[in-house]
């Protein structure tokens, strides 16, 4: 494995707490518009570290919709994401996640040229039956845990998501990652001001614990962003970096089951048979995952 691919698996560890943090901050009434508000503006300023990556000239301002399109990506799968975290199960929206893999794989063909090859329609298939064992336990337990909402939001994200990945592989190399990332994040923090109008009630509203788990929540996400996202402005390889930042679909199913106490998460509560049907789900979809990239 090429030592650079360590920085997905680091980032795929990071966002697992990051997401327990922003689902336990959403028992607080946070809500889907301010989680998104604080945590890209929070991204927005760690990403500014990236200054010290390497910078190509300034391509021209006809070019500045490459960033901008590309901001906008990344807060639409931002608001997908929490959306699917704040009304579902993070064990079942963090591994249906991994479907962006094989969506990488095919904006990559279709955007850039690269061909599909045979084992990744069989590893789609494999992704569909994973996603069927996530969504099986008790009627009523889907009902109360929004399963087939969570499943519809997440896929979005990971929709999204990948187009925001082969973007970010495509117009790095002609801006250099260390002037790209920090200009597009810092897009996204503007951009993300549009929520300001949407929220419940505003930030001073927040209780202290709410900001604890926000807080923590928003600067994780963040991290994960730094390790994963430069990844791809560095060294491209957007398919082989998302087989590791995937495997944050099965952390997140062990996490729940192994230290979800810890951030009142009452997945727990589904009974040891759900859980054992997503653990299984999450090991399926990351042995598809595994040979789309092998």
């Amino acid at each position: 494995m090429s030592g650079h691919l360590l920085f997905p698996l680091i980032a795929s560890w990071l966002y697992v707490f990051g997401v327990l943090l922003v689902k336990r901050s959403g028992d607080y009434g946070v809500g889907v518009y301010r989680t998104t508000f604080v945590a890209n503006v929070t991204t927005g300023i760690v990403f500014l570290l990236l200054l010290f990556l390497h910078a190509e000239p300034f391509p021209g301002w006809q070019h500045i919709w490459e960033p901008a399109a590309t901001a906008l990506l990344f807060i639409g799968g931002q608001v997908l994401t929490f959306y699917a975290v704040n009304k579902g199960d993070v064990s079942i929206a963090t591994p249906v996640l991994g479907v962006k893999i094989i969506l990488v794989a095919l904006f990559t063909t279709l955007i850039i040229g690269e061909p599909v090859a045979v084992k990744l329609w069989i590893s789609a298939v494999m992704s569909v039956a994973a996603i069927a064992l996530l969504n099986r336990g008790g009627k009523s337990q889907q009902q109360h845990h929004h399963v087939k909402l969570t499943i519809a939001s997440a896929g979005g994200a990971a929709l999204v998501f990948a187009l925001f990945d082969v973007f970010v592989q495509k117009y790095s190399p002609a801006w250099g990652a260390g002037r790209f990332l920090p200009i597009m994040m810092g897009m996204v923090a503007v951009f993300s001001l549009g929520f300001i109008p949407f929220f419940s009630a505003p930030l001073r509203d927040l209780s202290p614990t709410a900001w604890k788990w926000l807080g923590g929540g928003s600067f994780f996400m963040a991290a994960q962003g730094i390790f994963f996202i430069s990844t791809l402005a560095v060294y491209g390889k957007a398919t082989a970096s998302n087989i590791m930042y995937s495997s944050r679909g099965l952390w997140s199913v062990v996490a729940v089951w192994l230290i979800g106490h810890w951030f009142k998460n009452q997945e727990q509560q589904l009974g040891a048979a759900v859980l054992k049907w997503r653990l299984a789900g999450a090991v399926l979809m990351l042995a598809a995952i595994v040979l789309a990239l092998g």
